[in-house]
């Protein structure tokens, strides 16, 4: 059966994952019927967001794989005991933890880096054709790591994020609500999500077509291998 890493930043919009659209991955996967399991980073996240606030928490400390064990009901694996051949695809779902935990978009723009262990993964399932799935403002990943690679995305089309990417080198395509961008030679799904979307309605909709792009192309390469 076809397995899906659902890579997760934390829980909560603004310093982990958005949980709307983790929750939205999650069920797409479930009604087509593939198998799924969370992974996270194993670290401490950038900061701690009061989300009723919006202010950050100095003295608070939470750790990336503790809190995205929250969204997953506590089945969550650490991304260091991840190969990229685990699975047969991966999907990054959006929230600032994108930006602040899996890389560090929110201070350093086009110039960021990316955290070790997701670097290493998404670089070597480039490698070896296994399709991923960038959502919301998790792009930015795919674009600093397969610029060289020629890769096309869309966080939809904010100024600023669009700007980073020239910086990246990566090419961004403009994006409504419910739209994506479907980067077949690298194996890229890309949609809005929540850099576009109004409601939540939108938002399940943008990520269910983003997940069965996927599960398209996750198909037509175990088809290849198996003719193979």
């Amino acid at each position: 059966m076809t397995k899906i890493g659902v890579v997760l930043s934390g829980c909560g919009v603004f310093d982990g994952s958005e949980i709307h659209e983790a929750v939205a991955v999650l069920l797409a996967l479930s009604r087509a019927g593939v198998q799924y399991r969370c992974l996270a980073p194993d670290m401490q996240q950038m900061h701690v967001v009061n989300h009723f606030t919006g202010e950050v928490s100095s003295a608070e400390s939470r750790n990336v794989l503790h809190e995205s064990a929250r969204i997953a009901r506590g089945d969550v694996v650490s991304l260091g005991n991840v190969t990229a051949t685990d699975f047969d695809g991966y999907v990054f779902p959006g929230g600032f933890g994108a930006a602040k935990n899996l890389s560090n978009f929110a201070v350093a723009g086009g110039n960021c880096e990316v955290n070790e262990q997701v670097s290493r993964l998404v670089r070597d399932a480039h490698s070896r054709k296994i399709p991923m799935a960038f959502l919301c403002i998790s792009p930015v990943i795919a674009g600093r790591l397969l610029a060289g690679n020629g890769v096309q995305v869309t966080i939809g089309d904010d100024d600023e994020a669009m700007a980073a990417f020239d910086v990246m080198g990566a090419t961004h395509v403009i994006c409504q609500a419910c739209e994506m961008v479907r980067d077949e030679d690298n194996l890229v799904i890309s949609s809005p999500a929540y850099m576009k979307a109004d409601n939540i309605a939108e938002v399940f909709d943008d990520i269910t077509q983003s997940v069965n792009a996927l599960l398209e192309m996750v198909s037509q390469r175990q088809s290849v291998a198996s003719d193979g």
